[in-house]
């Protein structure tokens, strides 16, 4: 969902990764899977700078 808003409205977008930028705060399980997520859509081609930010401030971590 994220990767067709960014298409369509990145701000949207980035907003809507923002839940997902607290995956430390999970289980060992969620916090695979929202961080598989995560990097999954930092590796699509033609990514906003909105939604890029948010997520790569996220992984750092």
């Amino acid at each position: 969902m994220v990767l067709q808003l960014n298409k369509l409205n990145p701000q949207i977008a980035a907003r809507l990764v923002q839940i997902m930028i607290r995956w430390k705060r999970y289980d060992a399980q969620r916090q695979q899977l929202m961080k598989n997520n995560l990097q999954r859509i930092l590796h699509e081609e033609h990514l906003s700078k909105d939604v890029y930010e948010v997520v790569s401030r996220s992984l750092e971590d």
